[in-house]
């Protein structure tokens, strides 16, 4: 089940190269924690806690895909558009 819900991960960033699930019981707390390794990027560590490991595991993956689509969209498009979307064909003319 940890298997399936790290590949659905992917589609929100395709950098995504690896994960580590680490799944703990202490007492009658349950504890998911993973780390994402990103291409080009810092890891992404989240965790999770519940009654159950289930519980526990879908609270770590609504955690891990809240904090992936949040930095996905910070990302910056550094090339800036090309002269001749921003200026008319008219204006690139000189006039006589």
């Amino acid at each position: 089940r940890a298997k399936e819900k790290m590949e659905k991960l992917s589609r929100y960033d395709p950098r995504l190269s690896a994960a580590e699930v680490i799944f703990d019981c202490e007492s009658h707390t349950k504890r998911a924690e993973a780390i994402l390794s990103v291409d080009g990027g810092d890891p992404v560590v989240a965790r999770g806690e519940g009654s159950e490991f289930r519980e526990s595991l879908d609270q770590l993956i609504d955690r891990l895909s809240k904090i992936v689509r949040r930095r996905r969209s910070q990302i910056k498009d550094h090339q800036g558009p090309k002269l001749s979307d921003v200026v008319a064909p008219e204006a690139l003319i000189p006039e006589e």
